[in-house]
């Protein structure tokens, strides 16, 4: 997890920082970083995944000023674009809001329907429970399309979209996003199948390996394995 940041850092080193007796606080290590050229430089880059503009039906947003309490009662989902040296390639990714866990993922060569809704799939089988939930997302075409809500409806689960193209009302997406291809996927693969395994191996640490400043300092794993009612 080379950019994991400071705090989290901080968090899992401190441990074996007293065992060998070595006095360093917080901000002791951000200022050796800092003096080590080691702190991590914030990247800036977008590129559009969502076509809202669309004659398909949207669906209200159901999350306004919505208690998210337990795992498994919202399902966060969006698009992201990764790259290899073959060219530029779509990221579906499904979120618990709650423990932040990935439930579901799949990387493809275009952004249809098809493809999206095979992380929503993986999703659905990586569940603990068969309690009714609440599927947010964007406005995007893949969400609205007939095979993207009729895999809702058969899996129990209330669609709910943001108000129109804004980011700030599916923020745990954009920010699961940015976590990934900020702190794992640093290194351009030759291929997509290259690419495909480091998307892989990058979740699976996110889920089991990576501590959450919003969870208490767990992990989604840990959270997650607190079942739903």
């Amino acid at each position: 997890m080379p950019r994991l940041g400071t705090r989290k850092l901080y968090w899992l080193i401190q441990p074996k920082l007293e065992a060998a007796g070595i006095k360093l606080g917080r901000d002791g290590l951000f200022k050796y970083l800092k003096d080590h050229n080691l702190l991590i430089q914030p990247k800036k880059r977008f590129t559009k995944t969502t076509d809202s503009k669309h004659w398909m039906k949207k669906y209200p947003n159901l999350l306004n000023e919505f208690p998210v309490e337990r795992p498994e009662q919202v399902f966060v989902s969006d698009i992201t674009y990764v790259e290899s040296d073959e060219g530029v390639h779509y990221l579906s990714l499904v979120t618990d809001a709650c423990s932040r866990k990935i439930m579901g993922h799949h990387l493809s060569q275009d952004m249809k329907a098809d493809k999206v809704v095979q992380a929503l799939k993986q999703a659905v089988k990586s569940r603990v429970s068969h309690a009714p939930l609440i599927h947010h997302s964007d406005r995007g075409n893949q969400y609205c399309s007939a095979l993207y809500q009729a895999e809702l409806t058969r899996n129990n689960m209330t669609p709910s979209m943001t108000d129109g193209y804004d980011c700030y009302q599916n923020a745990m997406a954009e920010r699961v996003n940015g976590i990934l291809k900020q702190e794992f996927l640093l290194y351009r693969c030759a291929s997509f199948e290259e690419l495909k395994k480091m998307v892989d191996q990058s979740i699976e640490i996110y889920n089991q390996l990576r501590p959450h400043l919003s969870l208490g300092m767990k992990t989604p794993e840990d959270v997650h394995k607190k079942k739903p009612a």
